[in-house]
């Protein structure tokens, strides 16, 4: 079964710390957790604390102990446990699907994925199709199972990239602005690993 702490790990080396850039949707945003999209995380009382410090700030914030155990926690409340990362029987779909919904949203995370098996269910044959609408549950982890118990991971994890790549195209198209943000992007769709072929 995949474990939190290196879908964590890679996320984390992708994210960086405290940024306030008025062209982010998200504004405010520390390792991704964005205030205005998170704005009941309690860990921004502790970072406008820790913003007093003055020229301690930013680098407080990844020294401060609490604050990196709060961030912790909610990533994994947030992005890894409405998925059900624990009971996903493969590292790499299970950090994908992890990086991704932190980047766009647990619900479009899960949407590409049963996209993405729908497609690979051999119209029918594999697994019955799964309803596309971002709610993870048991259909959905039983369609995962069955896939890869008999395809290889890879195809799956290759239309789950096409798939954010895609979005982002369309983002980018629709909001021109954001382009500052493509080679970022770019990079983060295939930033997890393919599994071995």
């Amino acid at each position: 079964m995949a474990n939190f702490e290196q879908a964590y790990e890679i996320t984390m080396g992708h994210e960086g710390g405290y940024v306030n850039d008025r062209d982010d949707a998200g504004g405010e945003t520390y390792k991704g957790v964005a205030r205005k999209m998170n704005k009941g995380w309690e860990g921004w009382k502790r970072l406008d604390e820790l913003k007093q410090e003055g020229a301690a700030f930013p680098k407080n914030l990844d020294d401060d102990e609490i604050f990196q155990e709060d961030i912790r926690r909610f990533y994994k409340q947030r992005y890894w446990d409405p998925f059900w990362g624990d009971d996903i029987p493969n590292q790499s779909i299970a950090s994908e699907m992890f990086d991704t919904g932190v980047n766009m949203g647990v619900g479009r995370a899960v949407k590409f994925l049963q996209k993405s098996l729908n497609l690979l269910n051999r119209n029918g044959a594999l697994y019955r199709e799964l309803v596309v609408d971002g709610a993870f549950g048991g259909n959905t982890l039983e369609a995962l199972e069955t896939y890869l118990e008999r395809d290889h991971p890879k195809y799956l994890f290759k239309l789950m990239n096409i798939l954010q790549g895609q979005h982002y195209i369309n983002y980018m198209t629709k909001s021109p602005k954001q382009e500052k943000y493509a080679r970022g992007w770019l990079n983060r769709v295939e930033f997890i690993k393919s599994p071995a072929s």
